[in-house]
């Protein structure tokens, strides 16, 4: 049967889009969703523990976000403008975005941060981006870090008043356009009790691109092309989950991303075993799982690809019905919302 986009539309009041991270980070909700019956339980995320067993793995994404949105001025005349970065493409070369883009020619240069940067427009590419070539003294990442801001989504209106809330604890891969935000609930004591209590913590890097925000267009979702992100699956991960299989725990992934990288891994390698790539896996219903057997991730946007694995791994309507008691009870939406766990 055909899958609509409209299918996997739902009704959310504006005012349930979380703004502002919880202090501390695991005071958020959760709600725990057995994955057999669909039955619902209504948790906090520092209760996580009571829903994991000893013996099972949680795989995390190390991924760091890039603070990629710059803001800087035309040489000579000062108009303003603002770049995000969305690949790096060789050395101090990068992918943009601009705006506004009418002032980004190839060989107009920018500067950033009084000098501390400085870019000079090389061409213009497919979408109408720009290839940008860096200049700075010293680290260009460390450049970055100090003058960059956080690229959050498009629907957080609030500014973000620390820098590493965007960030989870366990962040050092800088490369993402965007936070893996399943894990911005975990602090560091709660990981330390987790591993306390036999639980195994295993770490994927996948690097979030910006189209992990892009809305599918088409009204057929067969016919919506996944963006391509890097990930790596490195051997003490690799070994750790197959270890983990062996005997009998349950591999958990701590959001999409991490679910997405074990998912390409096992259907490009057959097996999970080391490996690097790009992915643009995309995972609806109908998909069969090979390797995630619990999932913790942030309540998704209406008709975006994120809902439709959550559908293909729980099942549609179990889905459908977990967002709408999600909305009924009130549950903060989105990157700096409340949590599930399907497991």
């Amino acid at each position: 049967m055909m899958m609509k986009k409209s299918d996997f539309y739902y009704d959310l009041p504006e005012e349930l889009i979380a703004q502002t991270p919880l202090e501390p980070r695991n005071t958020s909700r959760l709600m725990k969703i057995d994955r057999e019956t669909g039955e619902i339980e209504h948790s906090h995320f520092y209760n996580l523990c009571d829903y994991l067993k000893k013996g099972d793995t949680l795989i995390l994404n190390d991924s760091r976000v890039l603070p990629a949105r710059l803001y800087g001025v035309k040489e000579h005349t000062g108009a303003h403008i603002e770049f995000l970065l969305l690949e790096q493409k060789g050395d101090k070369k990068w992918e943009i975005l601009v705006r506004p883009g009418k002032k980004a020619k190839p060989g107009t240069r920018f500067v950033f941060g009084d000098g501390r940067l400085t870019a000079e427009i090389l061409e213009t590419v497919e979408g109408g981006n720009r290839i940008a070539q860096f200049y700075c003294e010293g680290n260009f990442f460390t450049a970055l870090e100090d003058i960059g801001q956080m690229p959050l989504p498009p629907y957080i209106k609030e500014k973000l008043k620390d820098k590493e809330r965007y960030q989870t604890v366990y962040s050092h891969e800088l490369g993402s356009a965007a936070a893996p935000t399943a894990g911005l609930h975990f602090t560091e004591e709660q990981l330390e009790d987790l591993k306390n209590r036999g639980i195994n913590l295993g770490y994927v890097t996948l690097h979030v691109g910006l189209g992990t925000f892009r809305p599918v267009k088409e009204d057929n979702i067969l016919e919506h092309k996944m963006h391509s992100e890097h990930f790596h699956m490195p051997k003490e991960t690799a070994d750790l989950i197959n270890r983990t299989k062996a005997e009998g725990g349950r591999v958990i992934c701590v959001g999409t991303t991490s679910c997405r990288t074990l998912e390409s891994v096992a259907t490009q390698c057959g097996e999970i075993c080391e490996c690097e790539g790009y992915t643009d896996i995309f995972i609806y219903p109908g998909y069969e799982f090979k390797a995630m057997d619990g999932l913790i991730t942030n309540f998704h946007l209406p008709e975006s690809t994120l809902i439709m694995l959550v559908s293909a791994f729980l099942g549609y309507d179990k889905t459908m019905n977990a967002y709408k008691t999600a909305v009924m009870e009130k549950y903060r939406f989105f990157s700096f919302g409340d949590s599930m766990i399907i497991v």
